[in-house]
């Protein structure tokens, strides 16, 4: 069969082409943006990909259309398949009738974290021995793909609240139909299609409603949003982590390793190799969603110090002159705040935190309240301002004070870094797209 994929640059698309063409499929796409480490990925498994919408990528005409969430009416391939009468269908619905079916799927939903907390859940049933099938928002160093149909009943995803497609406006995650779903955390986020926290929070109920009565949610137990939306209904059994009830990590020592302890008893000690009090919480959701499907908390202990990290989470994209430069997906203040104490922890030396505020929600400045403090723990801040973002944000982040940098053209923004930058600085790099090839520029730049 051939599929030909609109949107196919995007993490969970980019895995769906790559669990089709595992199937056998014939398996091509289109997008109009692409960068690593999707298009690096599409290209190795041999994948046509093709700039643009143009009508003529489907002509021949694909056996079935898979549209992303991108797109939207008006994309030139969407409107021919759409005259043409082309079948199509949205990537979780194929994902959901043609691999999950009849697999005990573990879903990990949750405002943050869920591609690292996924990327561990599956390590840790591979190093069970489970062969797991996956499908993550990124590519796990362990495995080096983002996705794979796996040799098993299990199969582990990351279960996004976004909505499916232009014409399923349902969030993605209804489609999955878990045994077994994490629910990391819950905050407000995706302004361009959420009105309020409240209308997440209902998508989320949504999810619970499709776990089975011998299913499990595991569920941080320290968020009051979730709290919230347990309250709603609740029809399977419930398993707590960052509470004394069920799951709690112990302070790490000086070499990271920390107690794991389940309802008061010292379940081992783990030597997790990502920093951060939230990278604790995912592994412990992680451990205990393994449990539930027979791995025992000791074995889920022992593969975290194998766990290899994920691209672009808190990523070393290289060092010079003694100023490394890190690659972070960060783009909400939460995520930017603990993901800067996350590299505070791993050593000594100045933090400079360079944002671009690129999200739909960022964008809008749903968050920009909260962005001047998310930036608390970092020595000095560089921001890229276009003209484009549709709020003020020297206004915004004038409480950064004298700490903030503004710069509204990358080749400025990238020159004052390099200028400030000295022996010994980390330099952070967060947003949810390629920022322009900052990386390798202010690489360049330092080493100049």
């Amino acid at each position: 069969m051939h599929l030909h994929i609109l949107g196919i640059c995007g993490t969970f698309m980019g895995g769906i082409a790559a669990i089709a063409r595992e199937q056998g499929h014939k398996v091509t796409g289109s997008d109009a943006n692409a960068w690593p480490p999707m298009s690096t990925q599409l290209q190795a498994l041999g994948i046509g990909l093709m700039q643009g919408y143009a009508p003529e990528h489907l002509q021949p005409s694909p056996d079935v259309v898979v549209v992303g969430n991108v797109v939207t009416r008006g994309n030139p391939a969407m409107e021919y398949v759409l005259n043409q009468g082309l079948p199509y269908v949205s990537g979780p619905q194929w994902l959901a009738e043609n691999v999950l079916r009849e697999r005990h799927v573990l879903a990990v939903a949750g405002t943050h974290g869920k591609t690292t907390t996924t990327s561990l859940l599956a390590w840790v049933l591979q190093h069970a021995g489970l062969e797991p099938g996956f499908l993550i928002g990124g590519v796990p160093g362990n495995f080096g793909i983002s996705a794979r149909l796996g040799g098993s009943k299990y199969f582990v995803i990351e279960a996004d609240e976004y909505d499916t497609a232009f014409f399923d406006k349902r969030s993605k995650f209804v489609h999955y139909r878990p045994r077994t779903a994490i629910l990391n955390n819950l905050e407000y986020d995706h302004a361009d299609i959420f009105p309020d926290l409240a209308a997440i929070e209902r998508q989320f109920h949504h999810l619970i409603r499709t776990v089975p009565g011998e299913g499990r949610l595991v569920v941080n137990g320290a968020d009051a949003n979730l709290a919230r939306v347990l309250a709603l209904g609740c029809w399977s059994g419930i398993e707590r982590f960052d509470s004394a009830e069920g799951w709690l990590a112990g302070k790490p020592d000086a070499t990271g390793v920390f107690e794991v302890l389940h309802q008061g008893v010292l379940q081992g000690r783990a030597a997790l190799t990502l920093a951060g009090a939230h990278n604790r919480s995912n592994a412990l959701a992680a451990i205990a969603a393994a449990q539930h499907i027979g791995v025992p908390a000791a074995t889920a202990i022992a593969a975290l110090a194998s766990f290899a990290g994920i691209r672009r989470r808190l990523e070393l994209s290289g060092s010079v002159r003694g100023v490394e430069v890190y690659d972070d997906f960060a783009h909400h203040p939460t995520a930017i705040a603990v993901t800067l104490r996350a590299l505070r922890e791993k050593g000594e030396g100045r933090i400079l935190a360079v944002l671009e505020p690129r999200s739909n929600t960022m964008r809008l400045g749903s968050h920009k309240n909260e962005l001047a403090h998310s930036l608390d723990a970092a020595d000095l801040c560089f921001v890229y301002a276009p003209p484009t973002l549709k709020w003020n944000a020297a206004e915004a982040l004038a409480p950064v004070g004298a700490r903030l940098c503004l710069h509204d053209k990358l080749d400025a923004l990238v020159a004052a870094i390099a200028a400030e930058a000295r022996t010994g600085d980390r330099v952070l790099v967060m947003s949810n797209g390629d920022f322009g090839g900052i990386h390798q520029r202010l690489l360049n730049a330092l080493a100049d």
